[in-house]
């Protein structure tokens, strides 16, 4: 994907100033206003890397919907485009979905109508296939032992060949989901009970994945054999809660329990109350995504134990030990990069300052933006604060560089505002290779350190030194212990070694398209 950008699978529009002749400018947006439905991270003005889902489930609660609705708040930044929860009481769904953000898609009188004890609950980011209510999570199913529910993050790597045999042989697909793949997969199941289906599914498929499951009398959870998305489980009382990262628990007021292994299978019955530990296969390779513990799991999050803001203190003080520069001021890109550059001003002893403001208010505007207003389009996003780098020597700390645009942006921002050097440290090593698992990446050829030695990055992004986290100084940062291949990482999007089985990534779109 270019500067000039698709959203919602929409091409460039025409637009005629007064006494000016027709330019063709990207749009940006394909409903009413600008940003309908994907609120204000998804602009079109970044070329940050994407998480596409968050589930959230509620097992033997009274206020299963409302836990759910709070729960996807917390996981608001894994997903903006949709929301959807789905409820029973052991009887019928109750289930809404809707475009937008939680707080767009619920209130007090859609949510009251989502009466049960168990809920499982979705957010969603679409990358290739079309943004729309269809596509909308928890999907929800008829078949032969009754109603079933689905929510998942991640992405299937071999649903487009199995989706394609299932046509072949009469299946009929309302969505570009994989998920209705999995479904049509459970129905075709010679088991009758839930569970036997479930698993026997789960071994056909590929990739990456957090599933939760439900019936009128049943939720399960699973987890892939590599354990490549995050999934946890925590306590509220005698229920039991699910999520994509442990932030959401403390926002219901409940805790932390543990990690959902990989390869396992949690089933937990309506009619007994008690929960099963089960397993549909064993563990392959602990390969959870590296790329959580730097940018996309919240700060206040723990991954196998692992508190994230830790990891990118313990990053950033990494990358001072790798990549030490004389400077005046650090300062990081928010919100992400914030930890690491707190790590790197704390082990070099230069001053971490708010170099870099943002500005959380752009919401959404009827307003189309001009071309000039698109090349200085960062401002709506980004300060900087003159009088904090006006003739300093800066060290801005960011997570990563996709395709460059964005960092080329920030050094000019701070630039104009008076820096009289922008040394720019990443804390991550260069992302070079697309990821299939749940992640929305440019193509290969896109990514910027895929196709330029970190010499012609720094060029061309105008910074006055570049130095990226070595992947050996990520793991030892991350914190996680050895053993085991990585450190039970995947690093792929760094080294090309994925853990799976991978397709052309032409052929492939994401798992909650």
């Amino acid at each position: 994907m270019s500067d000039e950008l698709r959203v919602g699978g929409q091409g460039l529009g025409n637009i005629k100033g007064k006494g000016a002749s027709s330019v063709k400018v990207p749009k940006l947006w394909t409903g009413d206003y600008y940003n309908e439905g994907v609120g204000s991270s998804h602009d079109g003005l970044f070329d940050k890397l994407r998480e596409e889902c968050g589930v959230f489930g509620v097992f033997g609660h009274s206020e299963a919907a409302s836990l759910s609705y709070y729960g996807l708040h917390a996981l608001q930044h894994r997903g903006q485009e949709s929301a959807g929860i789905c409820v029973t009481g052991g009887d019928s769904f109750n289930y809404h979905r809707g475009m937008g953000l939680v707080k767009e898609v619920f209130n007090n009188e859609n949510l009251g109508t989502l009466v049960g004890s168990n809920a499982i609950a979705h957010v969603r980011y679409s990358t290739s296939g079309e943004s729309k209510l269809a596509n909308a999570q928890p999907l929800v199913f008829k078949y032969r032992e009754g109603d079933l529910a689905i929510a998942t993050n991640g992405n299937l790597t071999n649903a487009p060949a199995i989706k394609r045999q299932l046509e072949k042989e009469g299946s009929i697909f309302q969505t570009t989901s994989d998920t209705e793949v999995v479904a049509h997969l459970i129905a075709r199941s010679k088991h009758d009970d839930i569970v036997s289906a479930v698993k026997e599914t789960l071994l056909k498929v590929e990739g990456a994945y957090a599933f939760l499951f439900m019936t009128k009398d049943k939720l399960i959870a699973a987890r892939d054999p590599y354990g490549l998305r995050p999934f946890v489980m925590g306590r509220l009382g005698t229920a039991k809660l699910f999520a994509s990262e442990s932030c959401a628990f403390d926002t219901v007021g409940g805790q932390y329990y543990r990690d959902i292994e990989p390869g396992e299978l949690l089933v937990m019955d309506l009619k007994t109350g008690t929960l099963t530990e089960d397993r549909f296969s064993p563990i392959k390779q602990r390969a959870i995504c590296a790329m959580e513990y730097i940018y996309f799991a919240r700060p206040d999050s723990d991954i196998d134990s692992t508190n994230i803001h830790s990891a990118r203190k313990r990053m950033g003080r990494q990358l001072a030990i790798e990549s030490f520069v004389d400077a005046d001021v650090v300062t990081g890109v928010p919100d992400s990069s914030i930890s690491a550059a707190i790590g790197y001003a704390e082990q070099t002893g230069i001053p971490y300052e708010l170099g870099l403001i943002k500005n959380r208010y752009t919401g959404r505007t009827f307003i189309q933006p001009s071309q000039e207003l698109r090349e200085q389009g960062v401002k709506m996003k980004l300060s900087a604060v003159r009088s904090i780098v006006e003739g300093k020597r800066v060290v801005m700390i960011d997570d990563s560089i996709v395709r460059g645009t964005t960092s080329l942006r920030i050094v000019n921002l701070l630039r104009e505002a008076g820096a009289s050097e922008v040394h720019v440290r990443i804390s991550s090593p260069p992302f070079q290779n697309p990821c299939f698992y749940g992640i929305d990446t440019p193509s290969r050829k896109e990514l910027i350190a895929a196709v330029k030695s970190v010499e012609e990055i720094r060029q061309a992004i105008n910074a006055d030194s570049l130095h990226f986290l070595s992947k050996e100084g990520l793991l030892t940062a991350i914190g996680r212990p050895g053993g085991e291949y990585n450190r039970g990482h995947c690093t792929a999007c760094f080294d090309n070694h994925y853990p799976t089985p991978v397709p052309d990534e032409a052929a492939l779109s994401c798992g909650c398209d």
